[in-house]
């Protein structure tokens, strides 16, 4: 697997403290682990170390996404945020 293979995907949790939570990859660190991003309590700037193996892989890379996490833009935690909550996959609030 390359390392930029998996950054951009929609991911869910299987095992430890956030079991269930939904995620987005922001890096991929190596063949086991990856850092996630959900725009709330895991922001890009302080991302959540998770191996590979505790997760699941739930959809496709967003292209809009993509570019922006490559980008490093200020917004991007926003639109992280957005773009699990137009899913119907993030509860409001």
């Amino acid at each position: 697997m390359q390392n930029n293979d998996l950054i951009g995907k929609v991911v869910l949790s299987k095992a430890g403290r956030d079991i269930n939570d939904l995620y987005v990859i922001v890096r991929q660190i190596d063949n086991n682990y990856v850092l996630l991003a959900n725009g709330n309590t895991r922001l890009v700037e302080k991302p959540k170390k998770k191996k590979i193996k505790h997760l699941s892989i739930l959809e496709d890379i967003d292209d809009e996404l993509l570019l922006l996490i490559q980008s490093c833009n200020k917004s991007t935690n926003l639109k992280i945020k957005r773009f699990l909550k137009l899913r119907g996959i993030v509860k409001e609030g």
